[in-house]
């Protein structure tokens, strides 16, 4: 998915495989979508020690001059799944308010994690600027408005929805396995 402010891709690995050296030139953030082991590679340097990785993990990064090229090598067993969102333009002012306790943030966006066990419930937040919602884990998922509309549907992990509105609302786990969301929401 592209638009204005963000580009989202979902990019999978085999065990064993590697991705060619790439650059990423806006801000970004990384949302994980399985359990395996990986490294990462600058240009011009040796590969890093292995890192494992679990879903819902999220790293969030500034641009660099010139970008941040690097592959990633998947080391574990299971086929490397993640998320890589590019925050394509920086606001002109960055937004004094946060949705919750912020799990990470860029100059362009804040990352927030909601990990949920059955019937469990977020506190009710506003976002007042967009955000990507993404689903980390699969789960049964609810969504519910202050003045009670509410929305369910099964989500898997790696779905994702933008939202380009201000939303106040409460997150909720109808299911009967724990689940992961991820916000990352503009500043």
């Amino acid at each position: 998915m592209k638009n204005d402010y963000v580009e989202v891709m979902h990019v999978t690995l085999a065990p064993g495989e590697r991705t060619l050296y790439h650059t990423h030139a806006h801000d970004r953030a990384a949302v994980e979508l399985c359990n395996t082991s990986i490294t990462q590679q600058k240009v011009g340097e040796a590969e890093a020690p292995p890192k494992a990785i679990k879903p819902g993990d999220v790293s969030i990064a500034s641009s660099t001059p010139g970008g941040y090229s690097h592959r990633v090598h998947n080391l574990g067993p299971e086929t490397f799944s993640v998320l890589d969102i590019e925050f394509l333009q920086r606001p002109d002012n960055a937004s004094a308010s946060a949705a919750s306790a912020v799990l990470g943030e860029n100059p362009s966006a804040r990352a927030y994690r909601w990990e949920l066990a059955p019937s469990a419930k977020t506190p009710e937040h506003v976002h007042h600027r967009p955000y990507l919602i993404v689903a980390a884990t699969p789960m049964q998922l609810k969504m519910t408005a202050p003045d009670g509309q509410s929305r369910a549907e099964a989500v898997q992990a790696g779905d994702f929805h933008w939202v380009d509105a201000q939303v106040t609302h409460v997150l909720s786990n109808e299911g009967t396995a724990a689940g992961t969301i991820v916000e990352l929401e503009l500043k």
